[in-house]
């Protein structure tokens, strides 16, 4: 009997053991994702431009702010119109330590170059910062300032006119070619590597004219370098109130910029759920408040399947775009 009653004290203990162990295991496994290392913030942009810019600003705020316990390292991948940071995270499938801050070449690139064996659809979204705007800039030195100064001026140097930009297919360039077909104007483009080395050559006088975001330009606004003409913006830009948009002069063009961040594709839904929370906190930081409403971002939060979706619409959007300019067939 004793015997019995010690094999079924025992058989308990062990199930008790057993079901704790259990029990650790399992909270263990759903227990939420923190990184042990460094985490690759890739930007697809070169330096200096507005996406560098404020890929370096997000990566202060979660640094000053401890929104995270490992860093976010800043790694420029902008060869190829993107192509190179595209590549990159298709190229580290499931891995929990890079995300990418994406602008609308995100879309532009893998359609553009269909060889390079990207599709977005793939990506996992993690959060939609905020939409940045896009300005038509001249040199403050010129006699322009408006819209039908502009046109004027532009078919006046018969093709000469030197509009900058970033590279052929991104986002100025389709800024570019909404203008053309408007007005019938003709430009002689200059690429260049990022928005931030475009502003400095309008202020420069080495083009004639821009398309800047107001983040890589205002620098040289407010130091009367360059002039704004008109916003590709719905409504007038807050910083900017003195400056039409072309919706208010008759011409229904508007473009917005997405500033958001992507993982690779086979993220865990852990690891997603910890970035979310990251740029979660980063949206609703007052640094960035301040920086969106110095800058003319609209905040424009969005996670999930909803900003898939928008990406997607977006690809849509796009593919006509370059469809119209002649890029794409």
């Amino acid at each position: 009997m004793r015997t019995s009653l010690f094999n079924g004290k025992a058989l308990l203990r062990g199930l008790v053991l057993a079901l704790s162990a259990t029990m650790l295991f399992a909270g263990s496994a759903l227990a939420d994702w923190t990184p042990r290392k460094p985490i690759e913030f890739v930007i697809m942009a070169g330096t200096g431009g507005g996406a560098d810019r404020l890929a370096r600003l997000i990566q202060s705020i979660i640094q000053k702010n401890h929104y995270s316990p490992q860093p976010f390292i800043p790694i420029n991948k902008g060869g190829g119109s993107g192509a190179e940071a595209l590549r990159y995270l298709v190229d580290h499938k499931g891995d929990p330590y890079v995300v990418m801050a994406t602008l609308n070449s995100y879309y532009t690139t893998p359609l553009r170059d269909p060889a390079l064996g990207v599709d977005i659809k793939e990506f996992t979204p993690i959060a939609r910062l905020a939409l940045d705007t896009f300005v038509l800039w001249v040199n403050a030195d010129t006699n322009i300032h408006t819209l039908n100064d502009y046109v004027k001026a532009v078919k006046a140097a018969n093709g000469q006119w030197k509009m900058g930009g970033t590279g052929t297919g991104q986002e100025d360039s389709l800024v570019t070619g909404m203008l053309e077909s408007e007005f019938g104007l003709k430009y002689t483009y200059i690429p260049y590597k990022g928005g931030g080395t475009v502003a400095k050559n309008l202020a420069g006088d080495h083009v004639n004219s821009t398309v800047n975001n107001p983040s890589e330009a205002i620098g040289f606004y407010e130091a009367k370098k360059v002039r704004p003409i008109a916003s590709f913006t719905p409504n007038r830009i807050d910083v900017l109130k003195s400056v039409p948009t072309m919706k208010e002069l008759g011409h229904n063009l508007q473009y917005f910029m997405q500033r958001s961040v992507v993982g690779p594709p086979g993220m865990p839904k852990d690891v997603e759920a910890f970035y979310v929370n990251v740029f979660r906190k980063v949206n609703d930081s007052t640094e960035w408040k301040q920086y969106c409403e110095k800058h003319a971002l609209d905040r424009a939060f969005l996670t999930g399947d909803a900003l898939q979706q928008f990406f997607l619409a977006e690809r849509d959007h796009h593919r006509k775009l370059l469809k119209e300019m002649g890029e794409i067939h």
